[in-house]
């Protein structure tokens, strides 16, 4: 017996260039082995999206006034993989395979009453080996503001509120799904007996995601514990004071090291001046030597010796 498989998967700002590129086939190369490139044209979309999903949810939000706090935590957009296995499409044939995605769209389209407008794009592959459709959208709720005002919002934490929210997911699709003719079994709650891990990768987007997020340098954030984010941000926050405490030491010992230079320089200029000062003054005293010389008719020699023996007394004596 074949399944009716409806799996989700959360998408944060930074993914969605890869995502985008993998549902449009934009990619040249990829990982995925299971892609048979000649059938790519076979692929329709059941909604088109005409930009990149980036620029959808921005015109999503000024069209419709959505409220959303937009980091690099926040959760943008969902995907539904919605299939079954390669034996119940070969089984209904072509039209009614359209029919099954067409009919698994309108479940979307209503599911929480979530509306049309904020499906960004639905693309049924038919490159694989098995059939599916990815089904991207902006999980947008109707709520109500600080001041009691009806408003609307992105809000992925509150659109699958519950811990029980995917079991209704399957639950509904199932039920949804079974009433519109499709002759098929429930999915597996916690386990997909009925489909490989190696299946699974092959019908949904896991290595090529995998591959393109690593072509774009994109890092999935690997947590989502609130606790851990602050206490990790505490840790930085101290590190970073730590290193201005570093900085600041630094500066005072360049700004120490540029007075001392300054002074060196300073004392350099003053020597200098000493210099030319003695200079000129020993060119005065043998001048006044000669003058003492023709004046008085005494041996020079003699004279500076005297002179000389009188300075080293005075030093002598002021000591």
């Amino acid at each position: 017996m074949s399944y009716a498989i409806i799996r989700n998967a959360n998408y944060k700002k930074d993914n969605l260039a890869g995502l985008y590129k993998h549902n449009e086939r934009k990619n040249t190369n990829y990982s995925n082995k299971d892609i048979n490139k000649n059938n790519s044209i076979k692929n329709y979309s059941i909604k088109q999206c005409n930009t990149t999903y980036s620029k959808a949810i921005n015109e999503l939000i000024k069209t419709n006034d959505l409220k959303c706090r937009i980091t690099s935590y926040t959760n943008l957009v969902c995907e539904f993989i919605i299939t079954s296995d390669k034996e119940f499409f070969e089984e209904i044939g072509e039209e009614e395979t359209k029919r099954y995605f067409q009919t698994a769209y309108n479940f979307v389209a209503n599911y929480k009453n979530l509306g049309e407008q904020y499906i960004l794009s639905a693309k049924v592959h038919l490159d694989k080996s098995t059939p599916h459709l990815h089904l991207v959208f902006t999980p947008v709720i109707q709520t109500k503001d600080k001041n009691g005002n009806q408003v609307k919002k992105i809000a992925c934490s509150e659109y699958w509120k519950g811990k029980d929210s995917y079991k209704k997911l399957q639950d509904n699709f199932y039920k949804y799904i079974t009433e519109n003719g499709f002759n098929l079994e429930r999915g597996k709650e916690r386990e997909v007996e009925h489909l490989s891990t190696e299946k699974l990768k092959q019908v949904t987007n896991y290595e090529n995601i995998k591959y393109e997020l690593t072509q774009e340098e994109i890092q999935p954030l690997e947590t989502k514990n609130t606790a851990l984010i602050l206490a990790q941000n505490k840790k930085l926050a101290k590190y970073v004071n730590k290193l201005k405490l570093h900085l600041s030491k630094s500066y005072t010992a360049i700004e120490t090291v540029n007075k001392l230079q300054k002074q060196n320089t300073d004392l350099q200029y003053e020597n200098q001046e000493l210099k030319r000062e003695n200079h000129k003054l020993k060119n005065y005293i043998n001048k006044t030597f000669e003058v003492v010389k023709h004046l008085f008719n005494f041996p020079l020699d003699t004279f500076k010796r005297l002179v000389d023996n009188f300075v080293k007394s005075f030093d002598k004596d002021n000591l």
